[in-house]
């Protein structure tokens, strides 16, 4: 499934979202590893909660950073981390 602005991304099973201290990073942990993300990345996957819709993220991203226009780059990285199998898509 693909990210549209009704369906409700949430963090896959398996995979942990954490504020790594030694990075100073939030870091994606996985059996496998750890994946130290950038701030934009972490601020997105901290929402994919399974509650809000891409399109809650969207605006609560744009209204945290005061930007507009910030849907085309939330919903690229989203459908990435699905792609990754870091995410995966509920219903709207």
């Amino acid at each position: 499934m693909t990210a549209h602005s009704d369906t409700r991304p949430a963090i896959r099973s398996g995979f942990r979202l954490q504020w790594e201290p030694v990075q100073n990073a939030y870091v994606m942990l996985y059996p496998e590893g750890m994946i130290t993300l950038n701030t934009s990345a972490a601020e997105i996957l901290r929402r994919c909660d399974g509650s809000r819709t891409v399109a809650e993220i969207v605006t609560e991203l744009e209204v945290a950073f005061q930007r507009t226009e910030l849907g085309k780059d939330v919903f690229a990285f989203i459908e990435g981390a699905v792609r990754q199998g870091w995410v995966q898509m509920g219903p709207p």
